[in-house]
């Protein structure tokens, strides 16, 4: 009888092969990422095998990552205006703001400075810390009288203690240092999908002049602003390839939108099925284990996720979010519903950082060691 006891008090041990299925590439690349720090070697395998890990393993090792190299309930809350609304010549099958596409949108000219600085000032006073500002064109060549306004624009509203960023389309060199010189924190240019999805979507603008245009960005000393749109009828190793170019760029991106696509009527992409929230959780928590240091944004397309919805996607490793009535043209979540979530969750709204984006912690090998035993 003693022995039988004994035997059953004895702890089982699962067999080695067992415990080692388990272990998913997202916390085999999760623990590296937290020993070495970030790294633009990345193979498209390797990314793969994180973005295909199980969603439970990219849930938690994200949020390994995320609480590691950043303050984990910290959340930046950003505005995004449209200051020039309409009449793109572009292509882009997801954007109502195109010529060539029937939408309703009605062209407009570039918003008085009166109008932008009262609308900064009022995202300022909402709790946003950043300020975007988009215009719907291709490029800004030949747009001097405009360029000139909007580097007052930017003049002003850095001057009001706020990160501030443009999308204008495409850059030429001595522009990005123009911005540069006017205080511009950030400029987004987003790739939207992987080189070889991208010509199915857009013609108007090469994969290639998008990464001239980062290349212009970076090398003016700003912040690169650069992520993509999931929902685009691309398959999931489109949403792999997107990724693994950005983690391989020479430095990667400070900022990171993740964006599911609002399916706008009249534009080619008007029937695309929409994005579901594990399909999110997966670009989010992806994105956070191969880029430890940017700041991921959920982007377009939060309207339709629920409050636990984006609780996943926060743990998942996005630490921003874009309030106010509209992201340029499409709706978004509504401002007291953002308030109590973040009162729910219990987030704290990121201060303005004009230097880096993410915590300097994320360097100190001490640290590194301290996360890493703890994960173990």
């Amino acid at each position: 009888m003693l022995a039988i006891t004994s035997s059953l008090r004895r702890p089982r041990i699962r067999p080695l092969s067992i415990r080692s299925s388990s272990f998913s590439a997202a916390a085999a690349q999760a623990e590296r990422t937290i020993r070495q720090g970030a790294r633009n070697d990345w193979s498209r395998d390797e990314v793969k095998a994180v973005y295909d890990s199980p969603v439970l393993d990219l849930l938690f090792h994200g949020a390994q990552v995320h609480r590691h190299a950043h303050n984990f309930r910290e959340v930046q809350q950003c505005t995004l205006l449209s200051i020039k609304t309409g009449g793109c010549s572009e292509d882009c099958s997801y954007c109502p703001q195109s010529s060539r596409y029937n939408t309703g949108l009605k062209a407009q000219k570039l918003m008085s400075k009166d109008e932008v600085l009262e609308a900064a000032k009022k995202a300022k006073e909402a709790g946003s810390t950043r300020f975007c500002m988009g215009a719907a064109w291709r490029d800004t060549v030949g747009r001097k009288t405009n360029f000139n306004s909007i580097l007052e624009y930017v003049k002003e509203i850095r001057g009001m203690g706020m990160e501030v960023c443009c999308t204008l389309g495409m850059l030429e060199k001595e522009q990005a240092m123009e911005l540069k010189k006017a205080g511009l924190t950030a400029y987004n240019h987003n790739l939207d999908t992987s080189r070889e999805h991208y010509p199915k979507i857009i013609t108007t603008r090469s994969y290639d002049e998008r990464l001239e245009t980062l290349q212009f960005v970076r090398e003016a000393g700003i912040n690169v602003c650069s992520g993509g749109i999931i929902g685009l009828g691309e398959a999931e190793e489109d949403r792999v390839g997107l990724l693994h170019t950005l983690a391989t760029l020479p430095t990667h991106p400070e900022s990171v939108p993740i964006n599911a696509l609002v399916a706008v009527k009249g534009t080619p992409l008007q029937d695309q099925k929409p994005v579901e929230i594990w399909e999110m959780i997966r670009m989010i928590a992806t994105a956070r284990i191969v880029m430890p240091k940017a700041m991921v944004r959920l982007s377009a397309g939060r309207v339709r996720f629920s409050m636990p919805e984006q609780t996943l996607c926060f743990l998942a490793g996005a630490n921003s979010i874009f309030t106010g009535d509209k992201l340029l043209t499409t709706p978004n979540n509504d401002f007291d519903d953002d308030q109590l979530m973040f009162k729910v969750l219990g987030l704290t709204p990121k201060a303005p950082s004009f230097s880096q984006e993410t915590s300097p912690a994320f360097e100190e090998k001490e640290s590194c060691a301290k996360a890493a035993s703890g994960s173990a």
